[in-house]
């Protein structure tokens, strides 16, 4: 059964590979970006087919980046790697650290193409709404947030804030 459920299986066909979220989101992004362009280049009419265009390629992007997210091995990496990292404090556990690490792995796909610092106001904002804001407050969780995202980026080609990571 485990096995199964790595294989992330679209829930009406059945068939491995599904990642909805990061399709849709993908699609979302890049249907508003072809939107834009298509407007300015060609009208109404050009802003429909960049629509169209941009959701197609923003989908395929999207489930790219969700696919390239293993949260098991992002979880094993953390775990293994936690307490070699300068914010880490002498004695605390990693489920300290942990919902904050899954955050980071998982919003990178949630904004597609752009920086940490882009965003950072945002995931900040929804990690207070978040349970986990009680152990761990946004000036501690955002150095693993971080970690977290970088090591997502990097598996990934490009280098959106080129920074390096």
């Amino acid at each position: 059964m485990a096995d199964d459920k790595d294989l992330n299986r679209d829930p009406i066909t059945g068939a491995p590979g599904s990642h909805p979220v990061g399709t849709g989101l993908g699609a979302a992004g890049g249907g508003a970006a072809g939107a834009a362009i298509g407007t300015s280049v060609g009208g109404p009419v050009g802003g429909v087919v960049g629509a169209a265009a941009g959701a197609i390629v923003g989908g395929l992007a999207g489930k790219g980046a969700a696919e390239a997210i293993n949260p098991t091995a992002e979880d094993a990496f953390w775990r293994d790697n936690y307490m070699t990292r300068p914010y880490y404090v002498s004695g605390e556990t990693y489920e300290i650290y942990q919902p904050a690490y899954r955050y980071g792995w998982e919003s990178y796909s949630r904004f597609p193409g752009r920086t940490f610092d882009e965003i950072e106001a945002d995931l900040r904002t929804g990690w207070e709404k978040t349970k986990d804001a009680t152990s761990l407050t946004w000036d501690r969780a955002r150095h693993a947030v971080r970690d977290a995202w970088h090591r997502i980026e990097r598996a990934l080609p490009g280098d959106f804030d080129n920074d390096g990571r």
